[in-house]
């Protein structure tokens, strides 16, 4: 009898285990909600809002963004009243309207990762061209004091920007005032002077120049262009002060298109000054803006999994990591090395101990050329092949790679992404990007580098596609073809404001991404899915769905 019952009990035990074990799996197949995270970017274009939440959502997380009509775009500034309504909305549980703070929290929210610019002045384009007054921004800074307070458990992140100073009115395009269009140039030049004279003494020459500009620029315009950046310098200093106290978990300031001696250069400096004594795991300021919303979704990720990436960091041969690229004021390997601690990561020396090899092609002679340049062919150079024995060293030791490809701004090298293409390394790589500035581009791609072991295959294989649509195939390639046949679409338009030509830019650049994917990648996706929008209205980004 006692015999018996060992043998059903030890049936019973088999039976519960083997119960469990299945379970157990089922639960490890299945995506686990892992809770939710509030995301206001700073605008609303793809890069900034969807594509980059979307990198969270492959991890199991839900991630709440407010409607693009909340949102800056290329023809709205943003509601910043609107958005601090949004925030509570969605972070508190609903209470009567004439309640009085403090608000419950709304379980669930695992942190907070918020653009300032947004909150404050609508935009990051609205921080350029606002009228708003000094007492309204600052009562806006104030908010997140006492938004903080009524939610003391969630972690908040925030990221802000110091005023660009665009080398021309060109490069402004049409997120700068008006004014700046015809005397961009010189307001650059001007505030390039007075930020080398703090450092040290101008040449008679360049003393001279400094008279002469002073001379020679508008009074209203200037006056109007520095009023609203010591409305910003005021801004940044109070979110500083904010950080001392231990509202942010994490505050970074972005230096978004600026040069080594420029007004930009010379209001971050300032603002080392006055955040001295807060460590780099608190605060940073660095160059780069639009890659931030991704860095800080992957910091608060980092610290609520408590996992801290290693990173490895390989250059190409020549200038390598002294390179200072085009758009940033200090060389990239600073850049890289400042993302990957906003991103909670550790930079390490050696790739067999890295969680993550980041492999960052740049020109051997230090230089950063467009994407749109002549050059940018097919055509192998010397150091694109250099680079691609690197690419194929590291995955045949088995290192997880990434690439940020920064030879060229805003897009691809054509030479190494071809040979990728035809040493079939493309879709071996952990992430990639090469969209927008430089900095633009290191900072995404080790943000998605850092995650992406977390996902599923497919994920990662859907994350690359998207950039190599968008990054190669339309930044490299599409994007110049259209600008040249820009005046043979009906309607009026430009590349700036496509307006009536606009439908049909979508629809060449819908056929012309197809046959580039049909061409380039058609191992991964059905390339009649395709179809690419531009949705702030203009040639410089577009937005594939598939």
């Amino acid at each position: 009898m006692m015999k018996k019952t060992l043998v059903v009990l030890l049936c019973l035990t088999v039976l519960l285990m083997a119960m469990t074990a299945t379970g157990f799996a089922k639960k490890q197949d299945t995506p686990r909600e892992k809770g939710k995270i509030v995301y206001i970017p700073h605008d609303n274009r793809p890069i900034s809002d969807v594509e980059t939440a979307d990198t969270i959502r492959q991890l199991g997380y839900e991630v709440i963004v407010p409607p693009d009509e909340l949102l800056g775009s290329s023809s709205n500034l943003g509601n910043p009243d609107k958005l601090w309504q949004w925030l509570e909305d969605n972070t508190t549980v609903p209470h009567a309207k004439d309640k009085k703070p403090p608000y419950k929290p709304l379980p669930g929210i695992k942190a907070v990762v918020i653009s300032g610019d947004s909150m404050i002045y609508g935009s990051l384009v609205g921080s350029r061209k606002h009228q708003i007054d000094q007492a309204t921004l600052m009562e806006r800074v104030d908010r997140f004091r006492a938004f903080k307070k009524d939610h003391p458990k969630v972690p908040v992140y925030v990221f802000s920007s110091i005023m660009r100073t665009p080398r021309t009115g060109e490069a402004s395009g049409s997120e700068e005032p008006g004014y700046y269009f015809s005397y961009g140039t010189d307001i650059f030049r001007y505030t390039a002077l007075k930020d080398k004279e703090e450092i040290e003494p101008l040449t008679k020459r360049e003393q001279r120049e400094i008279k002469f500009l002073t001379e020679l620029l508008p009074q209203e315009a200037i006056n109007d262009w520095m009023s609203r950046r010591k409305k910003n310098l005021a801004v940044n200093k109070a979110m500083v002060d904010l950080t001392k106290s231990g509202t942010f978990s994490y505050f970074c300031l972005g230096r978004d298109d600026n040069a080594p001696y420029s007004q930009t250069h010379r209001e971050s400096r300032w603002l080392n000054e006055y955040s001295s004594g807060l460590g780099k795991t608190r605060f940073n300021n660095m160059a780069g803006i639009d890659e931030f919303g991704m860095l800080l979704l992957t910091r608060a990720v980092n610290d609520l999994e408590k996992n801290m990436p290693f990173v490895y960091v390989r250059y190409n041969m020549g200038e390598g990591a002294n390179v200072i690229p085009a758009y940033s004021d200090e060389p990239i390997d600073k850049t890289i090395r400042s993302h990957i601690i906003m991103a909670g990561g550790m930079y390490v020396t050696t790739p067999a101990r890295a969680d993550f090899v980041l492999l960052v092609n740049t020109n051997i002679d230090g230089d950063t050329f467009e994407s749109t340049a002549a050059e940018n062919t097919e055509k192998a150079s010397f150091g694109s092949k250099y680079f691609l024995n690197m690419v194929k060293e590291e995955l045949a030791a088995g290192h997880p790679v990434g690439i940020a490809d920064i030879a060229y701004a805003n897009g691809a090298d054509n030479a190494l992404m071809a040979a990728m293409r035809d040493n079939k390394l493309l879709f071996r790589l952990q992430a990639y990007s090469a969209w927008n500035t430089p900095t633009n581009s290191t900072g995404f791609v080790l943000g998605q580098g850092m995650l992406v072991p977390r996902m599923s295959d497919a994920s990662r294989k859907k994350l690359l596609y998207t950039r190599y649509l968008e990054d190669w195939g339309y930044q490299a390639n599409i994007r110049q073809n259209l600008a040249q046949r820009l005046y043979s679409f009906p309607g009026q338009g430009s590349g700036g404001a496509l307006n009536e030509k606009r439908a049909s830019v979508e629809a060449s650049a819908t056929l012309r991404m197809r046959t580039f994917a049909e061409y380039n990648l058609p191992e991964f996706v059905d390339v009649k899915r395709i179809q690419v929008t531009m949705p702030w209205n203009r040639l410089f980004e577009c937005y594939p769905v598939f």
